[in-house]
C-alpha cells in the first residue's frame, strides 16, 4: 500500500480525496486543511495542523500557487513532497530532496463530478525514484498519464487558459448579452456541444467557421451594430481580426 497525506482540501483537494480513498493499493493517511473543522472525510482523518502530520511515502500538496513555497518551507526536507499546479516550477519545493510535479489536467468545481480516469495527469520530478512512485500512483487514478517537464507545463496551461477559461468567458457574455434580449442561451447548447465535436475530431483549425472565417464583411458589421458595450465590440472586432489572419496564413 502507499501512504499518502493530501495537503489541501479546495476544489481539487476534495476530488484527489475521494478518488484517491477508493483507488486500490492507496491508503490515504490524512488530509490537511487549515480552515476545516470537520474530524473526518470518507473515514480519512482530517487535520489542521501540520504538527499533526503523520508518515507517508508521498505528500501531495493541492494548494494555492503562491502557498507553495511557504508550506515547502515548513515541511522535513526529507519527506517525498509533490504539488498540483501548472504554472508553478517544481523548484518552488526546494527545501525537499525528493521532490516534484502531480499536475492533473481539468476544470474542479465542487459538487460536480469528472471522470477521473479521463484526466490526462502531468507528472515531473528530480530522480527516477519518485518519478516511479508518482507513475504508479497516477495509473492508479487515470488511463493518460504523461512526463512533461516545468517549461512544458506552462505552455500548456496557457493553453488551458484559452480552451478553457477563455472560452467559457465567451460563453458568459453571450448569455448575458441573449439574456438582456430575453432570448434564452439554452438555445446554443446544440451548437456548443456540435463545435466542441468537431474540434475534437476534425481539429479546431479545420473547424473554423464564420462570417470572419468567410470574409463577410457586412454580418460582421450588423453584429458590430448590435453591441453597446465597448469592451465587447473590441473583443468581437479583435476575435474577427485573429480568425482572418488565421485563416489567411493556413
Amino acid at each position: 500500500m502507499i501512504k499518502i497525506s493530501l495537503l489541501g482540501f479546495g476544489n481539487l483537494g476534495q476530488h484527489l480525496a475521494a478518488h484517491l480513498n477508493s483507488a486500490e493499493g492507496i491508503d490515504l493517511v490524512q488530509i490537511y486543511s487549515p480552515s476545516q473543522k470537520q474530524k473526518s472525510f470518507q473515514g480519512v482523518e482530517l487535520i489542521n495542523d501540520l504538527q499533526q502530520l503523520r508518515g507517508a511515502d508521498l505528500y501531495i500538496a493541492a494548494i494555492s500557487d503562491d502557498a507553495i513555497a511557504d508550506l515547502s518551507g515548513k515541511l522535513p526536507p526529507d519527506i517525498c513532497l509533490v504539488h498540483t499546479s501548472g504554472t508553478v516550477g517544481m523548484d518552488a519545493l526546494s527545501r525537499q530532496s525528493k521532490r516534484g510535479v502531480f499536475y492533473p489536467l481539468q476544470s474542479f468545481s465542487k459538487n460536480h463530478n469528472v471522470s477521473f480516469d479521463q484526466i490526462p495527469i502531468c507528472l515531473e520530478s528530480n530522480n527516477t525514484e519518485t518519478f516511479v512512485l508518482l507513475e504508479s500512483v497516477a495509473r492508479k487514478l487515470s488511463k493518460k498519464v504523461v512526463h512533461i517537464n516545468s517549461e512544458q507545463r506552462l505552455e500548456l496551461h496557457f493553453g488551458a487558459v484559452l480552451v478553457n477559461n477563455f472560452t467559457n468567458h465567451l460563453y458568459a457574455l453571450s448569455q448575458k448579452h441573449l439574456k438582456s434580449k430575453g432570448i434564452g442561451f439554452d438555445l446554443l447548447h446544440p451548437l456548443i456541444e456540435e463545435t466542441t465535436r468537431k474540434a475534437l475530431t476534425l481539429g479546431a483549425i479545420s473547424a473554423q467557421t464564420g462570417p470572419a472565417k468567410r470574409g463577410d464583411l457586412n454580418t460582421i458589421q450588423r453584429h458590430l451594430n448590435l453591441i453597446n458595450e465597448a469592451q465587447l465590440k473590441e473583443i468581437y472586432n479583435l476575435l474577427s481580426d485573429s480568425i482572418r489572419d488565421h485563416s489567411k496564413s493556413k
